[in-house]
């Protein structure tokens, strides 16, 4: 085994960042914190008050910096990651009703059959292994419907129903090998071209999992950038263009997919973003969102 870093206690983990000038008010209250949350999940949300040097973060802290407002960063984003799961938990279902109802239309079974899907379930080894996943997912399932028909018809699920039992990462790769057509008709549902709608899904597909895992979501850089409709046809769109990458341009891709169902901005995640702890030391820039961020029609 390599070498690794020591076991600490609480009260040396404590002792630790007052050293660093970490302020602490209430000892006992910042103690209970670290034996509930850990160390290094908090250590996400005071890395924006360390000192800035030589172009990294340094041990120190900025001076000022208190463990109450490292809780209140923390306090916010378990706000924004419950209201990031309610805001998408709609679209996700559209997306599951749209294709199921699209191949439905094509084969009760089109899930099963790729001859009947596009070019990319009939190459490689992608159909193959979504099938194997979709299969595991069946098996273990103890829905009802799932029960309905295993023992009514073999086991064997139509797609609209086959649907319900994917996540978003298997919804997104079952539209992925889905035929052009079925494609653009869900798409267009959102009014997007059909890659776009799949670069959107992919990349919130990675906000989802954070929110359900606990991750943090405020000041998030994302790899995958999602395509956007040519410049002009979408102002709103063409303003979040810069900052895509960041928890607010995802956030904004939210908002507009809901607009396209007619559901409206999501009031819960206009609400926690104008929660952002009052602190001059984090702006809530760092999230992505311009000061004007509430006069943009995605979000009031």
């Amino acid at each position: 085994m390599g070498r690794t870093k020591p076991f600490q206690t609480y009260d040396q983990q404590l002792h630790r960042l007052q050293e660093r000038g970490l302020y602490v008010d209430d000892r006992e209250w910042a103690l209970d914190w670290l034996a509930r949350v850990n160390y290094y999940r908090l250590s996400g949300y005071w890395y924006p008050f360390r000192v800035v040097g030589d172009g990294r973060r340094l041990d120190e802290f900025r001076p000022g910096a208190t463990f109450r407002e490292v809780i209140d960063l923390y306090e916010f984003d378990e706000r924004l990651r419950a209201a990031v799961l309610a805001a998408a938990a709609p679209i996700e279902l559209s997306v599951r009703a749209f294709l199921g109802h699209g191949l439905g239309r094509l084969d009760v079974c089109a899930h099963l059959r790729p001859e009947v899907l596009g070019t990319l379930a009939r190459t490689g080894d992608d159909y193959r292994t979504w099938r194997a996943r979709f299969d595991r997912e069946v098996a273990s399932s103890r829905e009802d419907f799932v029960m309905h028909h295993r023992i009514t018809y073999d086991g064997v699920l139509p797609v609209w129903a086959a649907v319900e039992v994917l996540d978003w990462g298997s919804l997104v790769r079952l539209l992925m090998m889905s035929p052009s057509p079925v494609q653009s008709e869900v798409a267009a549902r959102f009014r997007l071209r059909a890659p776009q709608l799949v670069s959107w899904l992919r990349a919130l597909n990675i906000v989802r999992n954070a929110c359900a895992h606990h991750g943090r979501l405020f000041n998030r850089v994302y790899s995958k950038r999602p395509k956007l409709p040519a410049p002009g046809l979408v102002p709103a769109l063409d303003a979040i263009a810069p900052v895509t990458n960041r928890a607010f341009g995802q956030l904004s891709l939210l908002q507009y997919l809901r607009g396209a169902l007619e559901l409206g901005p999501d009031a819960d995640l206009i609400r926690v973003l104008g929660s952002w702890p009052a602190t001059g030391q984090v702006p809530l820039t760092v999230t992505g969102a311009p000061d004007d961020w509430r006069s943009s029609p995605l979000w009031h």
